[in-house]
């Protein structure tokens, strides 16, 4: 089980996330622009330097959404691989079978 501070963190960034969205997409349309000049440009970078770092959809982290571990993530079913297996095991997880050749 993952530190409580670390799930938390990521639930603070997720929030952080959603918050900051369209500003940050607004900011990096005028950054990619062609027709921008260069004078706007560097003036929506310096903007998008300024929002809270976590806001960035890069720094979130995939965890375990009963166990909150890290690594081992399955993404469609959004757990780690201990708690995928143990759920799937118990008859958990509808259409999920162990493989067996």
């Amino acid at each position: 089980m993952a530190k409580v501070s670390m799930i938390q963190r990521e639930k603070r960034r997720a929030k952080a996330i959603a918050r900051y969205a369209a500003k940050r997409a607004e900011l990096k349309a005028i950054i990619k622009n062609p027709e921008t000049d260069y004078e706007e440009k560097m003036a929506a970078v310096e903007r998008l330097q300024k929002l809270p770092r976590d806001s960035s959809k890069v720094r979130a982290r995939n965890r375990c959404s009963l166990t909150g571990r890290p690594h081992g993530y399955y993404r469609k079913f959004a757990l780690g691989r201990n708690k995928l297996r143990q759920l799937a095991m118990q008859g958990d997880i509808p259409g999920l079978v162990k493989a067996s050749w």
